[in-house]
């Protein structure tokens, strides 16, 4: 079925020419793939016969197949493959001869069992490109265990930090230990690219462990207990060391609220009826503010809590006080800057469904990411790939008798 889908725009797409061969499964590698894709690359999903990528059949479904699914695999086609059998593997080796970019997040060592290592790879294509995702990487005394993304999470010191303080370190809420780890080897791939194309270089691995992804956002966590031997502690919706900043209970909800620039807390304080603590003077800075914080904290919850989350927001914008609501997925959906900005994208899924998915980030001026397909079936794409390796109607139906390709 025919998708319905945004026109692409006049102009090639940023990675168009691109080839990448994304045998990832579940989350990190795909998302990786899912990022490539959206500029114009022709990411060739390799998935194993029957079930395929586990993600088809995560949380919630419709007719049989996860919406998750929908936005993880947009963009890409869907070779139905058995990596386990030596023909299968040699079929990989010729589609990774032609590829720019091999995406895997199998565990380390899975792919030198099947003679599709980079030592392999690299001597068969020399401009290869493949990034590798795992839970510790592919060295180190850790690089055998199991690693999925909540385990990264709390390796890489996050799950220590979110949370109320004394209570049980709790999830963020999607699997950001996953999607960081792609961000960062979706960088790398770029980089390589570029070193590729502008220095003349050879292909590379780029290594990218679960938990060295969450460790590179943690801001100040190291420094500080190398400086000051201070362990930093989960501290709930409020930011440590800056103020104030903090979640407010408003008389429907509850409302963020960042005052923590000077000027921006006099301004705050004025608007909430305490100009005696906007004109304090150890409260011009930061440091002042953080001595007190519990003090301002207490202030500004009390003018929050007789009022709706709305009417804080009418109130706060017009003097320039930073503030939001907390956002379900009804809100997103219903509020005009997301749609506005395209960050809300109707989709008709291959099985006729019409889908609201989210936009492209991030937004390029001159090549912009696109839409171009709705997720595959299993293995919708096996025939035409193969027949673009030159492989003949009987070879496939031989492949296929055999269980190899379906």
């Amino acid at each position: 079925m025919p998708d319905t889908l945004p026109s692409p725009p006049p102009t090639p797409g940023a990675l168009d020419g691109l080839r990448v061969i994304e045998m990832g499964q579940l989350i990190a590698g795909p998302f990786a793939g899912k990022m490539l894709g959206e500029f114009g690359a022709d990411v060739v999903k390799i998935e194993p016969p029957g079930a395929g990528d586990p993600l088809r059949n995560w949380r919630l479904l419709q007719d049989g197949t996860s919406v998750w699914w929908q936005v993880s695999s947009r963009n890409k086609r869907s070779v139905a493959l058995d990596l386990r059998t030596p023909e299968g593997q040699d079929i990989a080796r010729r589609l990774i001869k032609e590829a720019d970019v091999l995406v895997e997040n199998f565990s380390p060592g899975t792919l030198e069992a099947w003679g599709l290592g980079w030592e392999s790879l690299s001597a068969l294509n020399p401009g290869l490109v493949m990034l590798r995702i795992s839970g510790y990487g592919q060295t180190g005394p850790y690089r055998d265990r199991p690693g999925f993304g909540v385990i990264g999470e709390a390796m890489g010191g996050l799950r220590h930090l979110t949370g109320e303080p004394g209570r049980v370190p709790v999830r963020v809420g999607v699997s950001i230990g996953d999607t960081l780890a792609a961000l960062h080897g979706t960088i790398g791939v770029l980089m390589a690219l570029y070193h590729r194309k502008v220095h003349g270089g050879a292909g590379q691995v780029i290594d990218v462990a679960l938990n060295e992804a969450v460790f590179n956002v943690m801001e100040s966590l190291l420094p500080e207990y190398s400086a000051f031997g201070a362990v930093r502690e989960a501290a709930g919706s409020a930011l440590p060391g800056i103020a104030p900043s903090n979640a407010y209970r408003c008389h429907d909800g509850y409302v963020l609220i960042a005052g923590n620039g000077d000027s921006i807390f006099k301004r705050l304080m004025d608007t909430i009826g305490r100009a005696d603590l906007a004109a304090a003077g150890d409260l011009a800075s930061n440091a002042g503010r953080v001595a007190r914080v519990t003090e301002i904290d207490a202030a500004i919850e009390q003018w929050t809590r007789t009022r709706r989350v709305a009417d804080v927001l009418a109130t706060l914008g017009p003097a320039r006080v930073p503030a939001g609501k907390v956002y379900t997925a009804k809100d997103i959906h219903e509020d005009p800057h997301y749609r506005a900005r395209d960050m809300i994208l109707r989709q008709r899924t291959r099985d006729g469904h019409e889908l609201d998915v989210p936009g492209i980030v991030p937004k390029l001026s001159v090549t912009p990411g696109t839409l171009r397909s709705s997720a595959p079936h299993l293995g919708g794409d096996t025939d035409a790939v193969l027949r673009q390796m030159g492989l003949s109607e009987a070879d496939i139906a031989v492949l296929r008798g055999k269980g190899i390709v379906a």
